[in-house]
């Protein structure tokens, strides 16, 4: 009943949101800034050849975030790592086979990401309905909003008509993707490179509104010394995190990005940085690093209705970097293997 019930409200919703996608984003990592430029995705691209797809997804994702909270942040972030490395176009959920290596064992995804057996579950029932017709990119794409939607967060027209890519590059994610520790100055770079702008990357790092991340990856954060000249150095956030990472097993020991919401997707990401509370390096330098991202995290910390409108405006870009269309790459039967 709850997902059903669930299920029409999206549905409504997808009826009512048809609103800012009237100007399609940019295609290529080089026209990104420019919005002008046409998009090759639609918001009807399965309109006449797997109309249930989105709403399959989104049952998927619905009973998935119910079992286990954190698998919203776990997905929304598979389709960013996904669109980081080469474009939008699923590589991320390519395993290792004898010949072929995939981006699953570079550095920012090994013992990392998860939320593929949900992937795999989604892409089994679309090829029983709908078979070779619905991407993996395009799951990964409509399963990232669908996150943020059943977590509390705004829903927004998902761009559709990425096609699969036939290889992967473990060197480009492991060059591309942020890293937990990175500057204002290296976090633009490349966001940059993969045509974002600044606001792009202080509205999408938004999404660690949600979600955990392990005590190796903000032990720079707690020395102190990324922020020791910045504002709002909360040395008594950094003790607890001390305390949290003092154990034996801390390598594998997990902290909430948000302590206070830490399965809502609202701006309280933003007010946490503020507070001196964010929990990576490169969360936490976006309040103390930099004037001009200070300005829009105080932005989005007093207004969380401006917040989610750029937050939307920006996974829309992201989702439309470098997709493959027409006749470029494939439609994967299995996402974890090319056909």
């Amino acid at each position: 009943m709850r997902v059903a019930v669930r299920l029409a409200l999206f549905l409504a919703m997808l009826e009512l949101s048809a609103v800012a996608l009237s100007k399609s984003p940019p295609t290529s990592r080089e026209e990104c800034a420019d919005d002008h430029n046409a998009s090759p995705l639609s918001t009807t691209f399965y309109e006449d050849t797997c109309p249930e797809a989105e709403a399959i997804i989104f049952s998927w994702v619905d009973r998935a975030v119910s079992e286990d909270p954190r698998m919203a942040a776990s997905l929304l972030r598979l389709h960013f790592h996904d669109c980081f490395v080469n474009g939008c176009d699923a590589s991320v959920l390519l395993d290792d086979i004898e010949g072929f290596v995939g981006e699953k064992t570079a550095g920012p995804n090994l013992n990392s990401l998860r939320g593929f057996e949900v992937v795999d579950a989604i892409k089994s029932e679309l090829e029983t309905v709908c078979p070779s017709t619905v991407s993996c990119a395009d799951i990964l794409a409509s399963a990232a909003r669908d996150s943020v939607l059943v977590s509390g967060g705004p829903g927004w027209d998902v761009l559709m008509g990425r096609r699969d890519s036939l290889g992967a590059s473990r060197d480009a994610a492991n060059n591309n993707i942020p890293a937990p520790n990175s500057t204002v100055e290296i976090l633009v770079a490349k966001f940059q490179s993969a045509g974002l702008t600044l606001n792009d990357m202080v509205a999408l790092s938004g999404a660690h509104t949600m979600g955990k991340a392990r005590c190796p990856t903000f032990r720079s954060r707690l020395a102190g010394s990324a922020h020791s000249t910045g504002p709002k150095v909360n040395l008594e956030f950094l003790q607890s995190l001390q305390q949290l990472c003092s154990g034996p097993d801390s390598n594998s020991t997990l902290a909430e990005l948000d302590l206070v919401t830490p399965a809502t997707f609202d701006n309280q990401y933003y007010v946490n940085l503020v507070s001196g509370e964010g929990l990576l390096q490169s969360d936490q330098v976006l309040f103390a690093g930099d004037d001009r991202t200070r300005q829009i995290v105080e932005s989005y910390a007093e207004d969380p209705l401006t917040f989610f409108e750029d937050f939307k405006r920006s996974m829309v870009r992201m989702g439309s970097l470098g997709p493959l269309t027409g006749k470029e790459g494939e439609i994967r039967r299995n996402c974890r293997i090319v056909n």
